[in-house]
């Protein structure tokens, strides 16, 4: 992403922080695995939505007309050593240079310089109850200049919540947020056909799960967005199954919710196939269902729709379905009312996209459901789920979990299906499955 993305990113956050504050926010910090062995890297979404800096061990301060710079960042030090074992990194240089802070300073001088930073400004935007430590040491230091009271120097009054304002900026998505969102998913999607080409019975989920990381990694996106969900049979009513080590049996459907991550920002798709390439008549009709449910979640898609009424619109759907299939028996603006539906369909009908796979954003403001803008990034992914010992159906529905996920741009016209190239349709998946 280009650097004017996010030095774009900085002057909208510190325009509404507004003059006599300041705003900090840390990196995400190296984990170990195991002894000397870490695990992957992952930089903290808000950090790198602000700064665009991918290493750890660094701390980024936001100060509104500050003449000496605005933006300051605490980095590690360039270290020779540490090239020649891990590579590259940016350093103090680099934080200015490639990074576009205007003053950079190490990481280890944070306690001798933030503090001198935060005095006699009025409010601090941090990200309070993430780290830890860096809160006990804010605490420390607030306390510290309130000592120095008789010396003219006064100490932040207030701590305010820096998420609610930057977690609403990252709702509505740029241009160049949509494309690499865009490239996710589809890598992704070329994913979820190289499984569906490849599946058949006596094949593992474990090797399914394989061929998808295979086609990200050859793609270029080495990272998912999430642990993949392939789930054969009746694990595919384990709404978050993970394990993907069963052999895929003929007859069964083969759930997969998988998706890529493209420089931090994140595909979510679920399709769901027979494993021999041909749906029974029940699974076609409990299919259809689900396809059905999505496409009228879908026509609720527009700017100015509450957020609920795509999942009311698949609600009703399949409510509707289950009673004339006779998995569920009664009236049914009654089984909605009473949500006898959840047996089946437990969950809601989707959730934000973004950096984050289950997204920031609010989704009520003021207890009322917030309503669509052009930009937001949401997935549409209804579902239905029969446990195979749930007895109070016919046996031959027992088993079949299906979901069915997309993610959706919510545009000025409508909406846009940025998952379009996987098929979905019994005729498509049966065509390419042949």
């Amino acid at each position: 992403m280009e650097a004017q993305e996010f030095q774009k990113r900085r002057a909208q956050l510190m325009a509404q922080i507004g003059k006599g504050n300041i705003a900090i926010i840390a990196s995400a910090n190296t984990r170990t695995r195991n002894r000397d062995v870490d695990y992957p890297f992952r930089q903290d979404s808000d950090f790198y939505y602000l700064t665009g800096f991918n290493e750890p061990n660094a701390l980024a301060a936001f100060i509104p007309g500050r003449e000496q710079g605005q933006y300051i960042l605490f980095c590690q030090e360039f270290d020779e050593k540490k090239a020649l074992w891990e590579g590259a990194h940016a350093g103090l240089e680099g934080a200015t240079e490639t990074y576009g802070a205007d003053d950079s300073f190490p990481i280890t001088d944070l306690g001798d310089i933030l503090p001198g930073l935060l005095e006699n400004k009025h409010k601090v935007f941090y990200p309070m109850g993430r780290d830890s430590e860096l809160d006990h040491q804010l605490m420390d230091w607030i306390t510290h200049i309130r000592s120095q009271t008789r010396s003219g120097v006064n100490a932040p009054g207030e701590l305010v919540s820096l998420e609610h304002t930057l977690h609403e900026m990252r709702l509505i998505k740029s241009p160049a947020e949509i494309k690499l969102m865009q490239k996710a998913a589809d890598v992704s999607a070329k994913a979820h056909i190289r499984a569906m080409r490849n599946c058949q019975a006596g094949r593992y989920e474990y090797q399914v799960e394989g061929d998808i990381i295979h086609e990200f990694i050859d793609n270029g996106l080495r990272a998912v967005a999430y642990p993949s969900i392939v789930a054969g049979g009746k694990n595919a009513c384990v709404l978050h199954y993970v394990e993907n080590k069963a052999v895929l049996n003929d007859g069964d459907l083969l759930l997969i919710d998988a998706g890529a991550e493209c420089d931090h920002y994140a595909a979510d798709i679920t399709r769901t196939f027979p494993v021999n390439g041909v749906f029974s008549t029940e699974q076609k009709l409990l299919y259809q269902l689900v396809l059905d449910a999505q496409l009228a979640a879908l026509a609720e898609i527009k700017p100015s729709a509450p957020w609920n009424k795509a999942h009311d619109a698949s609600v009703a759907v399949l409510t509707q379905g289950l009673v004339d299939l006779g998995l569920l028996v009664g009236e049914v603006d009654k089984l909605i009312a009473d949500e006898s539906y959840k047996v089946f369909y437990m969950h809601r009908i989707g959730h934000w996209l973004g950096m984050d796979v289950h997204d920031v954003g609010d989704y009520k403001i003021d207890d009322e459901w917030r309503v669509l803008e052009p930009g937001m990034v949401l997935t549409i992914e209804p579902g239905l789920y029969v446990p195979h010992d749930c007895l109070s159906v016919n046996a031959k529905w027992r088993g079949i979990g299906i979901r069915i996920e997309d993610d959706i741009l919510v545009t000025e016209q409508g909406y846009q299906v940025l998952t379009y190239a996987i098929p979905k349709t019994i005729a498509d998946i049966e065509a390419i499955m042949q």
